[in-house]
């Protein structure tokens, strides 16, 4: 799956540097795997952030005699990272509170069905 919206796609660039700054030597597959992304989603979505600078591909040699990469975020892509938090935040807030108007809406309709008012929490 690739996001198609604005928000998911933001959602994916930030889930994307959240990993790579905690394991930036993750590869593209392990990165697709964890994240729940298409393996060309993942490798589209770190070109697009090396080309805007907020990532640097490096080359190493694995264990294995294979070259590897690694993703270090630059200076650029920490800001980012911060401010995709900070966005990333108040819409995962805007949704839990929608989806909690939801429930007690729920509550209250089933509660009035069978008769019983159960407390909301």
């Amino acid at each position: 799956m690739t996001p198609s919206n604005p928000a998911s796609r933001e959602d994916l660039r930030f889930r994307v540097l959240r990993l790579l700054q905690e394991n930036p030597e993750m590869s593209q597959r392990a990165i697709s795997a964890a994240l729940g992304v298409s393996f060309g989603g993942v490798n589209y979505c770190l070109q697009a952030l090396a080309e805007k600078g907020m990532i640097k591909i490096r080359n190493f040699r694995a264990s294995n005699n294979k070259l590897r990469y690694a993703y270090v975020l630059t200076p650029q892509g920490l800001a980012e990272k911060t401010a995709l938090t900070g966005r990333f935040l108040r819409r995962k807030m805007a949704e839990y509170e929608a989806l909690k108007a939801e429930i007690e809406a729920v509550r209250a309709e089933a509660g009035a069905a069978d008769g019983s008012a159960e407390p909301a929490e």
